[in-house]
């Protein structure tokens, strides 16, 4: 006789869209004054939410984790574009009107997010996607992109998982937001050496090439060596062979041009 099937573990859970955040320097946080800013955030993000007419996740069974420092709040798929836009738009906004009325005591609330989609089961957040949720949000690319945020007089970066960006991005469902808002960039952990995936990074109010120079480790074949770049529109001046001297104020993709480029100065002062 067939031994019978666990059919608990064969099947493919049902897909939910999932939203990780987690805030910056929460730590440093003096302890008596923790607990506030976590509220704060909480309520934050719990009017965003309502503004966005996206559902409750407490209302989903399991759909709220708490991490602490942050959570993961869990979505049905179908409204995975509005996670991503107007979602982080608005909760940025949200951000930096809290900066404008905080009180002196009070922390400064700066958010990492990240966002993804595939199957979890529930109540007991078992799965693949949960830990690829949180490790796109402790990714050493979207840390390092908080710096743009904070340059920009922003307050949060996000990181979109390869899936999540094609769902929404490529595939025209966004508001306001296009592909040259989010920078092509590798998430990897610096504690989790087996774990590499491509994701896409966005700073509301910044375009991707803006990110650029603050993120180590870019798709991209002119992905900047060094993190630690301030903000500006690069001026790229070549010397070409005739002697004559021009200024690219951004990167230079025509092949006709490009080629013929043979020195290179770039300019990054503030203007």
């Amino acid at each position: 006789m067939d031994a019978p099937l666990h059919t608990e573990l064969l099947d493919v859970p049902a897909e939910l869209a999932l939203v990780a955040i987690d805030m910056e320097k929460y730590s440093h946080i003096p302890e008596a004054k923790m607990a506030a800013a976590r509220c704060d955030v909480d309520d934050i993000v719990t009017t965003v939410l309502a503004e966005c007419q996206l559902p409750d996740p407490q209302e989903l069974p399991g759909g709220y984790k708490d991490s602490g420092d942050g959570a993961i709040l869990l979505f049905p798929p179908s409204v995975l574009a509005r996670l991503v836009d107007p979602l982080l738009g608005r909760l940025n906004a949200a951000l930096v009107r809290y900066e404008r009325q905080r009180l002196a005591s009070s922390p400064v609330l700066r958010l990492r997010a990240s966002v993804h989609v595939g199957p979890l089961s529930l109540p007991g957040h078992r799965g693949d996607a949960i830990n690829d949720t949180v490790r796109l949000l402790n990714s050493q690319a979207n840390r390092q992109a908080l710096s743009a945020a904070r340059d920009s007089g922003g307050f949060l970066t996000a990181a979109l998982s390869e899936i999540a960006y094609q769902r929404t991005v490529h595939a025209g469902r966004m508001q306001d937001l296009g592909p040259h808002h989010f920078l092509e960039a590798i998430a990897r952990v610096s504690d989790k050496p087996g774990f590499e995936q491509p994701c896409r990074i966005h700073v509301p109010g910044l375009t991707g090439p803006a990110v650029r120079p603050y993120v180590t480790h870019t798709t991209s074949p002119t992905a900047a060596t060094s993190s630690t770049a301030q903000p500006s529109d690069t001026s790229v001046t070549p010397a070409v062979s005739s002697g004559g001297t021009f200024q690219f104020h951004g990167q230079v993709n025509d092949a006709t041009i490009a080629n013929s480029i043979d020195t290179l100065r770039i300019d990054r002062r503030q203007r």
